[in-house]
């Protein structure tokens, strides 16, 4: 397949997901490891209006290493409200709704460990998410042979590359945001 083909698909498929009015997504965690959990989460509509956005207190203390990356401190988290606090409300924007994330693999499987820690019992469902980071990858069109598939970008390095002027700032309501204009001005692209 040509990159003027991929990026077309690419274009397609952006703007029959935004006819969908999808949910954009974005956590910050206490790290990477299969023990870590959600520490800040933001749902955005469609339309940009912010339909949720909290710090998290988490079971564990967030480690100095997450902290140099989202600047969420324990001490900022100490009067925030838990996950079975927010599950409720988090649960009825995510069900039934398409998600758009940017990175949706790691977001998602944060959210089953963040769940699972708590002992609740949901499975997320994955089927009906778009990642925005793979499908810039396929739109921005830099081929990584090692993968065989297009290089992921980090999504400020997506957003400079749109010309998007919000910053990625390692926090949920932010990184959603911009997410969502990567998203939006993928679909706005013309192939040629």
């Amino acid at each position: 397949m040509t990159h003027l083909t991929a990026k077309t698909q690419a274009i397609q498929q952006a703007q029959s997901f935004l006819v969908n009015q999808p949910v954009y997504l974005d956590t910050e965690t206490t790290g990477i490891s299969p023990t870590d959990e959600i520490v800040d989460i933001c749902l955005v509509a469609h339309d940009g209006k912010i339909l949720l956005n909290t710090l998290i207190k988490p079971i564990s203390r967030i480690p100095a290493d997450a902290t140099r990356i989202h600047g969420i401190t324990n001490e900022m988290v100490q009067n925030a409200p838990t996950w079975p606090d927010l599950w409720p409300e988090i649960r009825g924007i995510l069900t039934g709704r398409p998600l758009a994330i940017y990175n949706a693999d790691f977001d998602l499987k944060m959210i089953q460990q963040t769940i699972a820690k708590w002992g609740i019992q949901w499975r997320v469902p994955r089927g009906n998410s778009l990642c925005i980071m793979r499908l810039y990858a396929q739109f921005h069109g830099e081929w990584n042979p090692a993968r065989r598939d297009y290089r992921w970008q980090k999504l400020e390095d997506a957003g400079r590359q749109c010309g998007i002027s919000i910053p990625n700032s390692h926090r949920a309501r932010e990184d959603t945001l911009l997410a969502r204009a990567v998203l939006e001005h993928i679909a706005r692209s013309e192939s040629l």
